[in-house]
């Protein structure tokens, strides 16, 4: 009698413990050697002087699964990198620049293909420099194929000269000066509109002040100041309390020291005072492009907005298919001439991020997934949207110059060894 009762028991237990649901496992998410390899690969670059202090955070459908930090936010006073630890983050002020100005967009303040020149007349008279006349010693302009667009200042296409060191145009640059500190928006706009472009509009694709523009505009269109706006519509409404231009004194001692790697490979400080000059000073000029501190958890937010199409925690940022189009390669493929894009993998770029089109081709290049959109800093900070799997993903060192082989370890403890498309 009790083995027929065990005969019912047994198959009873196994459709019990079939049907439990379990939490389904992602990328990192109840994956231990997700975890392993990436506490391994922070605890690696720290070890090997590649960075003093790195911490990392990312999220899956919505939720954290994973945290750590490495190392030293200020190596020389024994400050470790930790989760409040205030980042200067560079260029991933982008992003949070481009949903400011597509919040106007979804109130129809401006189409993407309208001429910059419509709202803005600083940029009406444009030229297009062209050499050096031999005898003269003058420019050389030429007249422009087709007005500057909003979407070549969303995508680094409008030719904004960027280089003070390249021959004649860089004479100018460095004599106007528009990124000056002391200048207002305004004053960056009229002296940019002085200065010659390098190439013509849409024809080339060249990182520079295009973002500056993005806040520029934003502030000529909404009529209130770019830090007022930025913060009421982006910032405030994500409780992105950490991230801004100005870190008062009282969270000085949460700042990362900056680093600068030497040609033999150790690491020497940048003074403070230096570093983080524009952080602990008031200064006129609220750039678009640059000059943002923010916080892992803070920026994660911004993260989480985009992923989640444009809403969080109940504040709606964006519409969803605005965040889609943001998230869309807007470069065409005529388009040969790309600066160092090409070193970001198998990539197009959208609206203040780059989009990636394809797998990579090789274990060499950047791990990703297609569809994701992503962006980073000068000082090594990374951030990327991984729609696919719904990741969301925030690294923050401070480390000069670029150190993109941080970002391929961080990136491949991520997803795991490199699989070629052919043998999946």
């Amino acid at each position: 009698m009790k083995a027929i009762k065990y005969l019912f028991v047994i198959p009873l237990l196994c459709f019990i413990a079939c049907s439990t649901p379990k939490e389904e496992a992602g990328v990192v998410a109840n994956n231990e050697k997700a975890t392993a390899r990436l506490d391994s690969t922070l605890n690696a670059i720290v070890e090997t002087g590649m960075v003093a202090g790195a911490s990392a955070l990312i999220f899956e459908k919505g939720k954290e699964v994973y945290f750590n930090a490495y190392g030293y936010a200020d190596r020389e006073a024994k400050v470790p990198m930790d989760r409040n630890t205030i980042a200067i983050i560079y260029s991933m002020t982008k992003p949070v620049t481009g949903a400011a100005l597509m919040t106007l967009y979804d109130k129809g303040a401006f189409q993407l293909d309208e001429p910059l020149s419509k709202y803005a007349p600083e940029f009406a008279d444009m030229k297009v420099f062209a050499g050096i006349d031999s005898v003269s010693g003058e420019m050389i302009l030429e007249p422009l194929d087709r007005p500057i667009t909003i979407r070549d200042i969303t995508r680094h296409t409008a030719g904004f000269a960027n280089n003070p060191n390249m021959p004649g145009l860089g004479d100018v640059l460095r004599a106007v000066d528009p990124a000056n500190r002391e200048n207002t928006l305004v004053q960056m706009a009229e002296k940019m509109g002085a200065i010659p472009l390098m190439f013509q509009p849409g024809t080339q694709w060249a990182y520079g002040p295009s973002v500056d523009v993005q806040a520029f505009l934003v502030e000529r269109l909404s009529g209130m100041p770019y830090g007022e706006y930025v913060k009421k519509n982006v910032l405030d409404p994500l409780k992105m309390t950490e991230t801004r231009y100005f870190v008062p004194e009282g969270d000085r001692s949460r700042m990362s020291a900056i680093y600068r790697r030497n040609e033999d490979g150790t690491l020497t400080q940048l003074p403070d005072s230096s570093a983080h000059s524009f952080n602990i000073n008031h200064w006129a000029l609220t750039p678009g492009g640059f000059g943002l501190t923010s916080t892992v958890d803070d920026y994660m937010r911004l993260a989480q907005m985009y992923v989640n199409e444009g809403t969080l925690d109940g504040a709606a940022i964006l519409k969803p298919e605005t965040v889609k189009l943001m998230a869309t390669n807007h470069l065409d493929e005529n388009i040969k001439e790309r600066m160092w894009l090409p070193s970001k993998g198998q990539v197009g770029f959208g609206i203040d991020f780059a989009v990636r089109l394809r797998p990579p081709a090789s274990a060499d290049e950047n791990h990703g997934i297609v569809g994701e959109f992503f962006w980073d800093g000068a000082a090594s900070t990374l951030f990327w949207v991984d729609p696919a799997n719904d990741l969301t993903a925030v690294l923050f060192v401070q480390i000069m110059p670029f150190a993109g082989q941080v970002h391929k370890k961080f990136r491949d403890a991520v997803y795991g060894p490199y699989v070629p498309e052919n043998v999946r």
